[in-house]
């Protein structure tokens, strides 16, 4: 049975199985080299405004076929010519022979690939921006609810004093706003490469406007204002600053890195059985132990977060390394690494979407694992309640001390549950608190300000930033397998 050439080839996973349609638009050929047409087009638009001999018949040809990419004529050229840009300049060339001779005038192929590049992550920014705030939302949703659930807190990962799952998951939004802030200021900041020629002098078009300084300069503005952009460089080489790059991959990666917090804090929780992700009715945990629940969802998101915070250092060597006025040696690095970054991102918040969106809360277990803990958490309290009912305080430590010794003895050593409440219920140095015991241990008492925190937190620097968002909220994780 023949293999189709489809089953040959490598795919990437991002494509695949992880990201988006959207953001997989957003890099996608027809989106790259659709947009280097619409690029010619504006370069021809408005350098005969400027005055140049370009006619708008040969303005219209090329209108004409910004959308109708021939990519095997494309491919083609370029197994000839060697050079991906001409190979395309030759391709729209074939469709629009009129306009054949004034395409690409006066311009070096970063015009093309750097501008392009620069407007697809601006817009891949604004996906993550919308998804961001929405992640944001569904756990502003879930903290609410969650606010006043006393939970185990955890320092070292050893129980510590107690706190609310609410409280816990403003961790995680807190985590997430910041970012939002910075993802906004990185998207705001951004700015246009434009025209700069083969070296960032404009000379080529300094001599198409018979050195016309003025018109250059407004040439370059208009191309900016054309694809929505508010500035340019002030000054390039050949390329934009590669440092540019490397401040859009740090938001990136700040996204990856509170995704892997959230997420391997799930995980943790999943194991002491008090929160999990969703899990639907026939998916399988484990190919060999049927009663799994494996968090693979957030597994993938700590899998993809990892891929994404690695490439930071790949753009940063790469900013590092640009010699003069460019170098190639960043072309094929870059050709995978925005992308990559890009669509990793969108599927680690595609799952957190998801996650965030559907998480179970099991608050038996969150109180029979406080409980086991409470006792000891509580023995200062205690101490200090017995006390101002007339005990010896020295007397009181001592007696904590032995009981809290013995009861951590079963536990750890016979297997047993923490009998320190039971001891101390029955020490005649506690008689006079005995009775207050249920009172003594609630969790409530434990948990300080958390309900009224989650309630500060969420009024004060949540609600604002999402109200700032409002028309982006609603975004939805789709999980493909």
């Amino acid at each position: 049975m023949a293999v189709s050439e489809e089953r040959t080839n490598y795919k990437s996973p991002l494509s695949t199985r992880y990201s988006s349609a959207e953001m997989r638009r957003t890099f996608s050929d027809e989106a790259k080299f659709g947009t280097w047409r619409r690029l010619w087009v504006a370069l021809a638009k408005e350098e005969r405004a400027l005055g140049l001999a370009i006619s708008p018949e040969q303005i219209a040809e090329l209108e004409a076929h910004v959308t109708d990419i021939d990519f095997a004529a494309a491919e083609a050229h370029e197994r000839r010519l060697r050079h991906d840009v001409m190979a395309h300049v030759h391709a729209y060339g074939d469709q629009a022979p009129k306009a054949r001779a004034i395409i690409h005038l006066g311009a070096t192929s970063c015009f093309v690939t750097d501008n392009t590049e620069l407007i697809q992550m601006r817009d891949g920014l604004r996906i993550l921006r919308r998804e961001l705030a929405s992640v944001i939302a569904k756990l502003r949703a879930f903290a609410l609810e969650q606010r006043s659930l006393p939970t185990l807190g955890f320092t070292h990962y050893q129980p510590a004093q107690a706190t609310t799952v609410g409280k816990r998951a403003c961790l995680w939004i807190q985590d997430l706003a910041q970012t939002l802030e910075e993802l906004e200021h990185a998207e705001s900041s951004l700015r246009f490469r434009g025209i700069k020629g083969a070296t960032g002098t404009q000379a080529s078009f300094l001599e198409l406007f018979d050195g016309d300084h003025a018109k250059v300069r407004e040439l370059d503005r208009r191309i900016t204002r054309a694809f929505g952009f508010e500035r340019t460089f002030g000054v390039t080489g050949q390329t934009y600053p590669r440092l540019a790059d490397f401040r859009v991959a740090q938001v990136l990666s700040q996204i990856a890195q509170a995704a892997h917090k959230f997420a391997t804090d799930v995980r943790l929780l999943a194991n002491r059985k008090e929160l999990e992700e969703p899990f639907e009715d026939k998916q399988i945990g484990s190919s060999a132990m049927p009663w799994k629940r494996n968090p693979m969802r957030c597994e993938r998101m700590c899998a993809l977060a990892r891929f994404v915070m690695s490439l930071l250092d790949n753009q940063a060597h790469t900013a590092a390394n640009q010699w003069f006025e460019r170098t190639l040696d960043d072309s094929a690095n870059r050709r995978l690494a925005i992308s990559e970054m890009f669509l990793a991102t969108d599927a680690i918040l595609q799952l957190y979407l998801n996650v965030a969106g559907g998480l179970v809360v099991y608050p038996g277990v969150i109180r029979r694992n406080l409980d086991e803990e409470l006792p000891f958490l509580a023995s200062e309290h205690l101490m200090m309640e017995a006390v101002k009912a007339g005990g010896d305080r020295q007397t009181i430590h001592e007696a904590l001390r032995v009981h809290a010794r013995e009861a951590a003895r079963v536990v750890k050593v016979e297997g047993g549950r923490n009998p320190l409440r039971e001891r101390v219920q029955a020490d005649p140095v506690f008689a006079k608190v005995a009775h207050r015991l249920d009172q003594l241990l609630d969790p409530a008492r434990y948990v300080g300000r958390a309900p009224e925190q989650v309630l500060e937190y969420l009024r004060e620097e949540v609600d604002p930033l999402l109200e700032r968002h409002r028309d982006l909220l609603g975004a939805e994780g789709r999980v493909e397998v």
